[in-house]
């Protein structure tokens, strides 16, 4: 095993992480490769009978501070860096070992910084990563390992007594630097974090962001089937739920770009309730949405919202998938994905009769953990804003009409509220106790949106038997004149109340509108749109 006729003689051995381990420390000392390695790892061998020296055999001094200094030493930093070629006089003057081959890894502070219990600080490395950044830089002469998967590639080298080209150093180094950065990430991370909460302030955001991404996947398509697309999902910690690293496919062909996307909206959407819950995406926007008594009901109502719109929609759930849902929905409709908490296990078997079904489970929801922050990107620019996962409570609003909602249109109210928030604008919504009936969406003008619900309401009102039933309506953002509140009572005799953000100038003129109409109108003081 050579590069230039340079036989790999010594490595030192430092890691975290000791999974995987043995096998190619063994080999190395079958070899007889000299391994040097620090206190733990030269423990963790030699109880494994890999006889190892210690660092301090190199440095001639003993690791300090609890073990924070180890490897920071001249004889160390000159063996990783230094070649016998070049350095000849350097090396015999100061009796300075050359090391082959690294093998290190530290702390994983991406997963160490979501406990409460561990001093971030203090767990730190600061020898590893100079340790990792010196032989990646010195590439041609000293072998980086710092990821585990690699192991196998030195053995095999090993075992076949094959040289280790350039072009795979090259690789090692490039991962190397890649994993000394994430490191520094997620040490970034946390201490913005800390400083955060250490001024006690209210939300605000970040002054700078540092953000790395590996592809976690390759997508069949973009948003057109001529456009390559891929998933990235980040590889530093961001103390917040990872929704893409909890979800796990158990059906279906690959997923598209639109499917991510659409399964998303559906997976927020639909834990926004409590009771059994059923939503449908189609493009982004919800087609039709339900809480109910049984999972069943609550699909057969979000799909009787609009039927024709379901066609090959993204069913999502906020409860256990079961058996009779999905032979419901595999009777009514073509469906392009499903996804869930959990799934039993017939239905899952019913499920994988059919290989054109996708099927995502996710696990592991946490509202308080869902990102804060979201990213939309202009060529090379981020646009950044918070998120609104928490929406307005009753308790800001203000009922500002003559009438007055009763506690059970306030909560029918919440939850067109809540099912609004996610239509693109300008949105209009209605809705009949939980179930939504006719949905407005992604119009230039409001007055639009209120008409194209109007023919989905009176499409619907003999399937839902809405003649007596009181209907709610939700708009995303203010109505800019009262036409909006006229087409609707024109169409829609048993509006009860109206719940909308306020702020137009012309408020007064909408709230004198539906006293006109005795309409209840809540305003929520938050306006939701979504582009």
């Amino acid at each position: 095993m050579n590069l230039n006729n340079q036989k790999i003689q010594t490595a030192l051995i430092s890691v975290f992480d000791k999974n995987e381990l043995l096998p190619v420390a063994r080999k190395l000392f079958e070899k007889k490769i000299q391994i040097f390695s620090t206190n733990k790892t030269n423990h963790f061998l030699k109880k494994n009978q890999i006889i190892t020296k210690n660092i301090s055999e190199i440095t001639q001094y003993p690791e300090i501070l609890d073990g924070q200094i180890k490897t920071i030493h001249p004889k160390i930093f000159g063996g990783i860096l230094g070649t016998k070629k070049n350095n000849k006089s350097t090396i015999k003057k100061y009796n300075i070992t050359i090391i082959d081959l690294i093998i290190v890894n530290f702390y994983p502070l991406n997963t160490l910084c979501d406990s409460n219990n561990i001093d971030i600080v203090k767990n730190i490395d600061i020898g590893g990563p100079a340790m990792i950044r010196a032989a990646a830089k010195n590439y041609k002469n000293t072998i980086v390992i710092v990821d585990i998967n690699d192991y196998q590639y030195i053995l095999d080298m090993i075992n076949d007594k094959k040289d280790i080209s350039l072009s795979d150093r090259l690789k090692f180094a490039k991962k190397a630097f890649e994993y000394t950065a994430n490191y520094d990430l997620s040490i970034l991370n946390h201490l913005n974090n800390t400083i955060h909460d250490c001024k006690n302030k209210k939300f605000s955001l970040p002054e700078k962001i540092f953000m790395t991404y590996e592809k976690k996947q390759k997508l069949r398509y973009g948003e057109n089937p001529h456009q390559k697309a891929a998933l990235y999902t980040p590889n530093h910690n961001i103390n917040q739920i990872d929704y893409i690293n909890n979800i796990k496919q158990l059906n279906g062909s690959d997923l598209s770009y639109n499917n991510i996307y659409d399964a998303y909206t559906a997976f927020e959407c639909v834990n926004q309730f409590s009771d059994p819950s059923c939503v449908i995406i189609k493009h982004g926007n919800p087609c039709g949405a339900s809480s109910a008594s049984t999972q069943e009901l609550a699909y057969l109502n979000a799909y009787n919202t609009d039927s024709i719109s379901a066609f090959g929609g993204i069913i999502g759930f906020n409860k256990i998938i079961t058996q009779q849902v999905i032979l419901t929905i595999i009777k009514k409709q073509f469906v392009e994905l499903i996804i869930g908490p959990a799934i039993t296990i017939n239905a899952l078997k019913i499920i994988q009769r059919n290989k054109k079904i996708k099927l995502i489970i996710y696990n592991n929801y946490d509202e308080n953990k869902l990102s804060t922050i979201e990213y939309k990107t202009i060529n090379h620019s981020l646009l950044v804003q918070e998120t609104i996962h928490n929406i307005s409570d009753d308790k800001s609003w203000k009922i500002v009409s003559k009438k007055k909602p009763n506690e059970l249109e306030k909560k029918y109210a919440m939850f067109c509220w809540k099912i609004t928030k996610f239509v693109k604008s300008n949105a209009i919504v209605y809705t009949n106790k939980y179930n939504v009936i006719a949905i407005g969406a992604g119009q230039t003008s409001r007055l639009t949106s209120v008409k194209i619900a109007n023919l989905r309401y009176h499409e619907n009102k003999k399937k839902f038997k809405l003649e007596d039933h009181k209907i709610i309506v939700g708009s995303d953002a203010f109505f800019p004149f009262r036409d909006s509140i006229d087409e609707c009572k024109k169409n829609i005799q048993n509006i009860s109340c109206i719940i909308q953000p306020g702020g137009s100038i012309r408020d007064q003129e909408v709230i004198q509108a539906v006293d006109e109409y005795q309409i209840c109108m809540i305003f929520t003081h938050q306006r939701t749109f979504r582009h």
